[in-house]
This record gives structure tokens, C-alpha cells and sequence, in this order.
């Protein structure tokens, strides 16, 4: 019988203090609530890849034997069209170049999760044919990293895509390849492209 006096003085008296300070047992809870909610937002990158849309020439340089040591690069000169689907949530580029080494006819698909405020690209190639692995990422600060692990010569490998120098009439790509589980990264792909410009 005791202790249940005991265990209602205390009772008692917690809800005596949580009565006389009620704002400050509510402002610690709200700013509990609002400090996770801000670290669960994302913000919304839906049209980070706008800039992309109309289009581009493109210089292209292309390291020929990636990971193998060579210093060996191709150059190629052409263009690339972008156009939105699903009202900028995904966009698909169209992207052909020439050089002494061949020709390049490629697409890419472009996808926006806004669950995860992440881009999904697809890049396929008129000589396969058929769409790679997605590499995954987001822009922070004006910059776009994306990353996927894919087979390569054999061995499996980290691929990582870079947008940066982002301005409304150009734009610069490097993807890198790492062996080393992206302790150092070789670029072997890098796009320059200047917005064509409608003189009609």
C-alpha cells in the first residue's frame, strides 16, 4: 500500500511540474520534431538536369584503352539533342559525334526519383543497342556526381559521371573509372558542349 502511495505522489507531482511549465516541455518536443524533419527533407532536384534541354555541340575526348595505363586519346566533333518527357521528370538526349577513331551514336535516358530527389541514367549505344546499368546520383552546390558498379574487361569496376562548369549556354561531362574501389579515379570520357543557338 505504501508504494502505491509512493507511486502516486510522484505522479502527482510530475504532472504539477509539466503544468507549471508547459512551453518548455512543447519546445523542447517541437524543436525535437522539426530537427528530424530537417534532416529527412531533400530538396528537390526535379529540374537540375534543365540546362541539358535544346541543342548542344559537343567535343568530345576519349581515352582508348581505359585502365591499362595508355595516354592514348581520340577526339570526336558532333551534337546532341535534349528533350523533356513526363514534364521534366525524365528527359531523353540524343547524342551522335564523329572522329578519326569512328562514329558514336548514343541516347540518354534520364529518370527523377522524388522519393529518393535522385537521377537514374541510362546510356545506350546504336552499336549494342541496348540500355547499361544506371548511374545513380544528385547535384550538390552545382555539381552532379554519379556512381554505378559495372563489369569491365573482366573485373568489376566503379564508374562515376561528373557535371560541372554548368552555365546557360555550356556545360562540362568527365566519366571516370576506378579499379581500386575509388581510392583514384581515371577519366576517360570528356565532354565540352556549347548551346546552339536559333537564329530564327
Amino acid at each position: 500500500m505504501k508504494a502505491w502511495q509512493e507511486a502516486g505522489k510522484l505522479f502527482l507531482l510530475s504532472a504539477l511540474i509539466l503544468a507549471s511549465h508547459p512551453k518548455h516541455f512543447l519546445a523542447q518536443t517541437d524543436a525535437q520534431a522539426t530537427k528530424g524533419q530537417a534532416a529527412t527533407e531533400r530538396r528537390d532536384g526535379q529540374h537540375d538536369f534543365d540546362f541539358e534541354l535544346g541543342s548542344w555541340k559537343i567535343h568530345l575526348k576519349r581515352l582508348l584503352h581505359p585502365l591499362t595505363g595508355s595516354t592514348t586519346w581520340t577526339e570526336f566533333v558532333g551534337t546532341s539533342v535534349t528533350r523533356k518527357v513526363w514534364d521534366g521528370r525524365a528527359q531523353i538526349e540524343e547524342f551522335e559525334t564523329d572522329g578519326a577513331s569512328g562514329h558514336i551514336e548514343g541516347l540518354t535516358l534520364r529518370l527523377y526519383s522524388p522519393q529518393s530527389h535522385q537521377w537514374s541514367l541510362y546510356w545506350a549505344n546504336s552499336r549494342d543497342a541496348a540500355l547499361g546499368l544506371p548511374t545513380i546520383g544528385e547535384f550538390k552546390n552545382g555539381r552532379g556526381e554519379f556512381f554505378d558498379q559495372e563489369p569491365f574487361n573482366g573485373r568489376s569496376i566503379l564508374v562515376r559521371y561528373v557535371w560541372s562548369e554548368i552555365t546557360p549556354n555550356s556545360a562540362h561531362f568527365e566519366q571516370s573509372f576506378s579499379d581500386d574501389g575509388g581510392k583514384t579515379w581515371e577519366v576517360n570520357w570528356i565532354t565540352d558542349q556549347q548551346r546552339v543557338r536559333n537564329n530564327g
